[in-house]
């Protein structure tokens, strides 16, 4: 039996409601089309339409861009019933039926894909439109607009020829905007735009396209227009941009996109007409309250294109004209609200004061919105606390980590903007995604300035620390990616005269003019834009955050430790809610100043210049380890031993031997020369092919056993010193790059006999330190049972384990053959930010071995995969104790924790504590608001 492609929704002619989705089949009819479906079968003013599904845009694309069996005929029958249904004909010369393409995927990428409007007009049906509609204007408008968008989405013809077009009209007719061109003016715009259309269309490739006379012509039938259309947005599925969103956003690239087919709506039918796009809570803050723009006048396209500036949602009932549409929709926010129980983005058109609801999803939101959100929604009784944990992002919760501008800073403020999305940014001017990216790839901040984003500047506002416009509403492109992404962003600074030729900006009013390469600050919560510098300062982990990470906490069933190697990021682990130190590398520990020392210890040529090194050594170690086991009194502190590759202690070679050619030309004394070609030669003779493989992790151990017994003994000492203080220090000691048993085994005997010599020395009995190792190589994995019988925990370190078990060198791979492999779908996600699935059978591997050895042995994962979400998932269902990560990261592996555990099916969740009851009762929503 043929799978069903394509799916109904809305009224039939003797509206009966014929839809054929819901609300639970994204992944079928992309969030976009489920939604319709949704709202049509709850009631409420929805467009007629029909749905072609994100499977049917696989094949497309997996065919070479060629159209399966059955396809083009399934798309004229739902063409001919739609026809039947509404009573009118695409192209129909006495009464024209128009409607929009668009895309919707099962996940929402606002902006990413294309969107075709007023589709069915053609040279005869805009005049049928103008007389049914006893509208001239209205009629040209609408045809000029779908000339312009065809020509740019679906033909890939540069969208400023028409919009220098646009610009030449209006000055032609001397008038400032584009409402205010007459229906003349309109009409002799759209033959510009069919003369623009012919002179950049390629007849080689559109041969159906070939007019009377031979040249390209803007397709009059409306079959032709259609199959481009759709074709189109299956084809947007594939753009740059749309992969970039995915990479970036971790879309799987084999979804696809459905097509959504609809009944236009006008917004553009005179003043009791508008477009618009809304938020049932605040998206930005999470407050409950309208919020949104639309435009009188206008198609949805013109309110989140930014061309025009907006007016706030809540003034909608308040415009004359557009009264009771405006109380419908306050009305229909509530519906949609408690029908999806959650906070809902919506895209409306009234047209000639009749509300259509021509789109509904879940809000994107900040990630303070989605605290605020969950906490709020569990207060009303909406949700409960589990609910919520499971509806926050918590790769978020990195935005709340974000700068914001210190309370006693000194603000500079030139212009004012709208709040678009909350945080401070502070860089360099710049005009250009392009630019943005450069300076960011040099490793400078910067602000994007633009007039408004477009789905074209998305590799710039990732780049960019800010992001900053003089047009646009509170849901222009600039505003929604933003709020996605985290970054700080106002928009509608209408007082900036941004000349992007020239690079530079000047401020209406003001004798203020920045050039590119100036700094200024930008405020996202506030809408202001300062010159200069301005002090930025970390929030606290207060308010709602610190709600739910409580609730995470009581949910988790799996612990979250830090990376820590200095008393500072202990103390910050600490504030950040770690319940220890997963991670210690003590090699951190000899960079700076006493890299001269441990270079003295590996090249010294005498027994005695070594153990004076050694010794020197071992006193700074005692007072770093006395510092972070005084920080976390009481909570597990697990240090490892020395770990680098030998090379990272030595100079580089090629410096030495530039130094010595400079010395012999100018003479130097024969005596310095002769040490330094010393030195060159012992470095030498220690150069290793390929060191992260070579003399690094226990081998160095074995090579100067002094190293482990220093550290072993300053540990020690650091621990004694903090028990006569009467504090309770639990270090654990931890061998590294173990892959044999009798490593672990020789190892731990000498961290076991420097705990002993230094029991001894003080009189003080130290009981159990544990010592354990870390399994990062394959070997180990695979061989962790026999491991076991000598390691008192394991820590999975997975950016090794990595490393070796795909033979991937990270500093080699992630610049040159992973751009490549995740553009080609050869690999789904970086496997050095989430954990590849044979790496994860190796830790599973690694714990079952482990386990079956010693049964209560600890098991932890402290590579940078501990704080990553769908990491955290799979080390859950693995059976590891806990994770541990770096300091920022350890409120997303709380709350992610707590999501592994309510997700888990190997390891079902089971309430520990009654479940929770409301904090009070649920208001109606009028009420609320």
């Amino acid at each position: 039996m043929m799978e069903k492609r394509i799916y109904r929704f809305g009224l039939d002619e003797n509206g009966a409601d014929v839809t054929e989705g819901t609300a639970h089949d994204n992944f079928t009819l992309g969030g976009k089309g489920a939604n319709l479906a949704e709202m049509a079968r709850i009631g409420l003013p929805v467009p007629p339409g029909f749905t072609i599904t994100c499977q049917t845009c696989m094949e497309y694309a997996n065919g070479g861009n060629t159209w399966p069996e059955g396809v083009l005929d399934g798309i004229a029958a739902a063409r001919e019933d739609l026809e039947r249904r509404c009573g009118k004909r695409l192209g129909d010369a006495e009464d024209p039926l128009l409607v929009s393409v668009r895309s919707g995927a099962p996940f929402s990428m606002p902006g990413m894909m294309d969107t075709v409007l007023d589709l069915g007009l053609n040279d005869e049906s805009v005049l049928g439109l103008a007389r049914q509609t006893n509208n001239d204007r209205f009629a040209w408008d609408s045809y000029r607009r779908f000339i312009q968008m065809f020509s740019n989405v679906v033909m890939g013809i540069d969208s400023d020829l028409f919009e220098h077009a646009i610009s030449a009209a209006r000055e032609t007719a001397g008038v400032a905007t584009d409402t205010e061109l007459s229906a003349e003016d309109l009409r002799a715009l759209a033959g510009e735009f069919k003369r623009i259309f012919a002179e950049n269309v390629s007849l080689e490739e559109h041969p159906e396209l070939a007019g009377e006379d031979g040249a390209a012509q803007f397709p009059q039938d409306p079959t032709i227009q259609l199959r481009l259309a759709v074709a189109a947005v299956f084809g947007s599925w594939e753009s740059d941009r749309a992969r970039l969103y995915r990479r970036q956003n971790n879309i799987p690239n084999d979804l696809g996109t459905a097509v959504n087919v609809q009944v236009m709506a006008f917004g553009n039918k005179g003043e009791t007409s508008a477009s618009g796009v809304a938020f049932t809570r605040n998206p930005a803050t999470g407050e409950r309250e309208f919020y949104g723009d639309y435009l009188v006048n206008a198609q949805g396209e013109d309110v989140v294109a930014g061309i025009r500036n907006t007016e706030p949602i809540e003034t909608l009932r308040h415009t004359p004209g557009l009264e009771a549409a405006g109380e419908q929709l306050e009305n229909i926010f509530g519906i949609l609200e408690q029908h999806y129980r959650d906070m809902m983005d919506i895209e409306f058109t009234i047209e000639q004061g009749k509300l259509y609801m021509l789109q509904t999803r879940v809000g994107k939101r900040t990630a303070t919105a989605a605290l605020k959100i969950a906490v709020d929604l569990v207060s009303e009784g909406v949700i409960t606390r589990e609910e919520a944990l499971q509806r926050i992002n918590p790769s978020q919760l990195d935005q709340l980590m974000h700068p914001q501008i210190a309370k006693n800073a000194t603000r500079n403020v030139f212009a004012r903007g709208l709040n678009a999305s909350p945080g401070a940014a502070v860089g360099k001017v710049v005009f250009s995604a392009a630019d943005a990216v450069t300076e960011s790839e040099a490793g400078c901040d910067c602000v994007l300035v633009r007039w408004e984003t477009t789905p074209d500047d998305l590799a710039g506002m990732t780049a960019a620390k800010g992001i900053l416009t003089s047009h646009g509403g509170k849901t222009s492109h600039a505003a929604v990616i933003a709020r996605g992404m985290g970054k700080p962003c106002v928009c509608g600074a209408d007082a900036l005269r941004i000349d992007a030729e020239r690079k530079e900006v000047a401020v209406a009013n003001t004798d203020v003019v920045l050039h590119e390469g100036d700094i200024i600050s930008i405020d996202g919560s506030t809408g202001e834009v300062m010159l200069g510098a301005v002090e930025l300062e970390r929030p606290s982990t207060t308010g709602d955050l610190a709600t739910v990470l409580d609730w995470a906490d009581r949910v988790r069933r799996m612990g979250v430790r830090a990376n820590a190697d200095n008393p500072a990021d202990a103390r910050l682990s600490l504030e950040l809610g770690a319940e220890g130190i997963g991670l210690t590398r003590t090699e951190h520990m000899f960079l700076g100043d006493r890299k001269s020392i441990i270079q003295r210890f590996i090249l010294s040529d005498t027994e005695e210049e070594r153990q004076e090194a050694a010794d020197e050594l071992a006193r700074a170690q005692e007072g770093d380890f006395y510092e972070i086991l005084s920080v976390m009194d009481g909570k597990s502190v697990t240090i490892r031993l020395l770990d680098p590759p030998l090379h990272e202690f030595l100079d580089n070679p090629r410096d030495l031997a530039i130094r010595l050619t400079r010395m012999e030309c100018e003479g130097a004394p024969a005596e310095e020369i002769s040490r330094l070609r010393a030195l060159l030669a012992r470095v030498d003779s220690l150069a290793e092919a390929n060191p992260m493989l070579g003399l690094r992790g226990c081998r160095l151990g074995f090579a100067f056993p002094q190293l482990p017994a220093l550290q072993t003994r300053a540990i020690a000492r650091a621990t004694v010193r903090l028990k006569r203080e009467g504090k309770n220090p639990r270090p654990h000691i931890m061998v590294p790059l173990v892959c044999l048993n009798a490593e672990i085994r020789e190892m731990r005997a000498i961290v076991e006999r420097a705990i002993i010599d230094v029991e001894v020395e003080t009189g003080v009995r130290l009981g159990e330190i544990p010592v354990g190792t870390m399994i990062e190589l394959p070997r180990a994995a695979v061989m962790a049972d026999r491991i076991a019988r000598h390691a008192d925990f394991f820590s999975f370190g997975t950016n090794d384990l990595t490393q070796t078990a795909l033979g991937f060198s990270r500093d080699d791979v992630e610049g040159k053959v992973l751009p490549t492999y995740l553009e080609s779908n050869v690999i789904p996600r970086n496997p050095f930010e989430t954990i590849d699935e044979g790496v994860a059978k190796l830790v599973g591997m690694g714990c079952e071995l482990g386990r079956s050895e010693r049964p209560g042995i600890s098991l932890g994962v402290c590579g940078e995969h501990g704080g990553d979400p769908d990491s955290i998932r799979t080390f859950y269902d693995l059976g590891i104790d806990y994770v541990s990560c770096s300091p920022y990261r350890v409120p997303v592996a709380r709350l992610a924790a707590a999501q592994a555990t309510l997700a888990s099916k190997v390891r079902p969740y089971v309430p520990v504590t009654p479940a929770y009851a409301p904090v009070r009762e649920r208001q109606p929503f009028a009420e609320q608001v």
